[in-house]
């Protein structure tokens, strides 16, 4: 995995993170993958959440493109994205 891309996420992840800590939730990075896809795992209350979908996508895959262009997608490992 490359560092500083990783380094990058994480801190575009600080950025969110205490939006998400407030619901009772967080993310951990999985891994980024060759084809710049970053895949997350949404812990806590973000796991079982009917909105986790809306967040993914609007929160956390917002602000992670924004910080670093290099990422083409975002994904949850652990809910089912429609």
């Amino acid at each position: 995995m490359n560092t500083d891309i990783l380094n990058k996420v994480e801190e575009a992840l600080d950025t969110i993170r205490p939006y998400l800590e407030a619901d009772g939730g967080n993310v951990r990075v999985v891994e980024i993958t060759e084809d710049m896809v970053l895949r997350l795992e949404l812990l806590g209350s973000c796991s079982s959440c009917p909105m986790s979908t809306m967040t993914l996508k609007a929160g956390v895959e917002e602000a992670i493109k924004r910080a670093i262009p290099e990422i083409n997608k975002v994904e949850a490992v652990n809910i089912a994205l429609a």
